[in-house]
Protein backbone atom coordinates (compact mmCIF):
# COMPACT_ATOMS: atom_id res chain seq x y z
CA UNK A 1 0.00 0.00 0.00
CA UNK A 2 1.79 3.46 -0.90
CA UNK A 3 1.31 6.50 1.30
CA UNK A 4 0.24 9.58 0.63
CA UNK A 5 2.74 11.96 -0.33
CA UNK A 6 1.95 14.83 3.09
CA UNK A 7 1.42 18.11 2.18
CA UNK A 8 4.36 20.68 3.58
CA UNK A 9 3.43 22.10 6.71
CA UNK A 10 1.22 25.52 6.63
CA UNK A 11 3.43 29.10 6.10
CA UNK A 12 2.22 30.00 9.27
CA UNK A 13 4.30 27.08 11.43
CA UNK A 14 7.48 27.88 9.64
CA UNK A 15 6.76 31.41 10.61
CA UNK A 16 6.57 30.85 14.24
CA UNK A 17 9.37 28.05 14.39
CA UNK A 18 12.34 29.08 12.07
CA UNK A 19 12.44 33.32 13.68
CA UNK A 20 11.79 31.13 17.46
CA UNK A 21 15.10 28.88 16.56
CA UNK A 22 17.37 32.16 15.64
CA UNK A 23 16.21 34.04 18.22
CA UNK A 24 16.95 31.35 20.79
CA UNK A 25 20.44 30.44 19.35
CA UNK A 26 21.22 34.00 20.02
CA UNK A 27 19.53 33.64 23.30
CA UNK A 28 22.38 30.43 23.97
CA UNK A 29 25.13 32.90 23.20
CA UNK A 30 23.93 35.87 24.88
CA UNK A 31 21.41 35.71 27.14
CA UNK A 32 20.44 39.22 26.57
CA UNK A 33 20.94 39.70 23.24
CA UNK A 34 17.91 38.06 22.03
CA UNK A 35 15.07 39.60 24.21
CA UNK A 36 16.71 43.10 23.12
CA UNK A 37 16.44 42.30 19.70
CA UNK A 38 13.19 41.06 19.86
CA UNK A 39 11.85 43.96 22.05
CA UNK A 40 13.96 45.92 19.66
CA UNK A 41 11.21 44.60 16.79
CA UNK A 42 8.09 44.79 18.46
CA UNK A 43 8.49 48.64 19.67
CA UNK A 44 9.02 49.11 15.88
CA UNK A 45 5.94 46.57 14.40
CA UNK A 46 3.77 46.00 17.49
CA UNK A 47 1.53 43.27 17.07
CA UNK A 48 -2.32 42.10 18.46
CA UNK A 49 -1.55 38.86 19.25
CA UNK A 50 0.32 40.66 22.46
CA UNK A 51 -2.35 43.11 23.06
CA UNK A 52 -3.15 41.24 26.07
CA UNK A 53 -0.82 39.17 26.96
CA UNK A 54 1.72 40.16 29.89
CA UNK A 55 4.26 39.74 27.11
CA UNK A 56 3.35 42.96 25.99
CA UNK A 57 5.63 44.77 28.08
CA UNK A 58 8.39 43.91 25.38
CA UNK A 59 6.72 46.27 23.09
CA UNK A 60 7.55 48.94 24.95
CA UNK A 61 10.55 51.02 23.78
CA UNK A 62 11.55 51.56 27.48
CA UNK A 63 12.04 47.50 27.58
CA UNK A 64 13.94 47.40 24.17
CA UNK A 65 16.17 50.69 25.48
CA UNK A 66 16.40 48.50 28.79
CA UNK A 67 17.38 44.99 27.18
CA UNK A 68 19.84 46.71 24.37
CA UNK A 69 21.95 48.17 27.81
CA UNK A 70 21.73 44.98 29.42
CA UNK A 71 23.15 43.14 26.51
CA UNK A 72 25.88 45.69 26.01
CA UNK A 73 26.56 44.96 29.42
CA UNK A 74 26.65 41.17 29.44
CA UNK A 75 28.86 41.76 26.07
CA UNK A 76 31.67 43.06 27.85
CA UNK A 77 31.20 41.12 31.29
CA UNK A 78 31.64 37.95 28.92
CA UNK A 79 35.09 39.00 28.75
CA UNK A 80 36.11 38.91 32.67
CA UNK A 81 38.47 36.41 33.82
CA UNK A 82 35.46 36.25 37.24
CA UNK A 83 32.60 35.45 34.79
CA UNK A 84 31.17 32.12 35.48
CA UNK A 85 31.31 29.55 32.74
CA UNK A 86 27.91 29.62 30.58
CA UNK A 87 27.33 25.95 31.15
CA UNK A 88 27.34 26.13 34.79
CA UNK A 89 23.45 25.89 36.15
CA UNK A 90 22.56 28.56 36.94
CA UNK A 91 24.04 31.03 33.82
CA UNK A 92 22.56 27.80 31.81
CA UNK A 93 18.95 28.38 33.65
CA UNK A 94 19.18 32.27 32.07
CA UNK A 95 20.05 31.25 28.44
CA UNK A 96 17.49 28.77 29.08
CA UNK A 97 15.11 31.67 30.42
CA UNK A 98 15.72 33.91 27.51
CA UNK A 99 15.04 31.45 25.38
CA UNK A 100 12.05 30.40 26.68
CA UNK A 101 10.85 34.48 26.50
CA UNK A 102 11.63 35.53 23.60
CA UNK A 103 9.69 32.17 22.09
CA UNK A 104 6.83 32.19 24.07
CA UNK A 105 6.42 35.98 23.24
CA UNK A 106 7.00 35.27 19.18
CA UNK A 107 4.51 32.57 19.18
CA UNK A 108 2.09 34.74 21.23
CA UNK A 109 2.46 37.51 18.70
CA UNK A 110 1.55 34.93 15.62
CA UNK A 111 -0.96 33.74 17.93
CA UNK A 112 0.13 30.77 18.40
CA UNK A 113 0.64 28.74 21.90
CA UNK A 114 3.05 30.81 24.33
CA UNK A 115 3.82 27.75 25.80
CA UNK A 116 4.59 25.73 22.58
CA UNK A 117 6.95 28.71 21.74
CA UNK A 118 8.83 28.76 25.24
CA UNK A 119 9.26 24.99 25.49
CA UNK A 120 10.93 25.26 21.85
CA UNK A 121 13.06 28.07 22.60
CA UNK A 122 13.94 27.63 26.01
CA UNK A 123 15.53 24.10 24.34
CA UNK A 124 17.02 25.83 21.82
CA UNK A 125 18.89 28.02 23.69
CA UNK A 126 19.83 25.36 25.55
CA UNK A 127 21.33 23.49 23.20
CA UNK A 128 22.94 26.66 21.47
CA UNK A 129 24.63 27.69 24.90
CA UNK A 130 26.38 23.50 24.32
CA UNK A 131 27.28 24.47 20.97
CA UNK A 132 28.91 27.74 21.22
CA UNK A 133 30.60 26.52 23.71
CA UNK A 134 32.13 24.04 22.23
CA UNK A 135 32.74 26.35 19.81
CA UNK A 136 34.77 29.07 21.43
CA UNK A 137 36.44 26.81 23.65
CA UNK A 138 37.62 24.25 21.03
CA UNK A 139 38.28 27.75 18.58
CA UNK A 140 40.51 29.01 21.48
CA UNK A 141 42.48 25.75 22.18
CA UNK A 142 43.12 24.83 18.29
CA UNK A 143 44.37 28.48 16.81
CA UNK A 144 45.97 29.47 20.67
CA UNK A 145 43.99 32.84 20.36
CA UNK A 146 42.81 34.18 23.80
CA UNK A 147 39.36 33.10 24.79
CA UNK A 148 38.37 36.40 25.06
CA UNK A 149 39.39 37.18 21.88
CA UNK A 150 37.23 34.32 20.21
CA UNK A 151 34.66 36.04 22.98
CA UNK A 152 34.73 39.06 20.84
CA UNK A 153 34.04 37.05 17.35
CA UNK A 154 31.31 35.47 19.28
CA UNK A 155 29.74 38.90 19.86
CA UNK A 156 29.98 40.36 16.16
CA UNK A 157 27.94 36.67 15.35
CA UNK A 158 25.33 37.29 17.46
CA UNK A 159 25.41 41.52 16.29
CA UNK A 160 24.90 40.39 13.20
CA UNK A 161 22.83 36.99 13.23
CA UNK A 162 20.35 39.24 14.72
CA UNK A 163 20.31 41.82 12.54
CA UNK A 164 19.93 39.53 9.60
CA UNK A 165 17.36 38.25 11.99
CA UNK A 166 15.22 41.18 12.39
CA UNK A 167 15.89 41.77 8.59
CA UNK A 168 14.31 38.55 7.91
CA UNK A 169 11.49 38.66 9.78
CA UNK A 170 8.20 39.99 8.66
CA UNK A 171 5.01 41.10 10.46
CA UNK A 172 2.01 38.83 10.39
CA UNK A 173 0.00 39.53 7.74
CA UNK A 174 -2.74 42.55 9.44
CA UNK A 175 -1.61 42.25 13.08
CA UNK A 176 0.74 45.72 12.80
CA UNK A 177 -0.76 48.14 15.13
CA UNK A 178 0.66 51.31 15.94
CA UNK A 179 1.15 51.82 20.12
Amino acid sequence: MKRKPQAPAPKHRSAKFWPVMGFATIAGMRSMSAPAFLSHYFSRQPHAGLERSPLRFLQKPVTAQILKALAAGEMVMDKLPTTPNRTAPPVLLGRLLSGALVGAAWYKSRHGSALSGGVLGGLAAVAATFVSYALRTGISQQTDTPIALVGVGEDALVVGGGAALLRGVQPAHGEWRPL
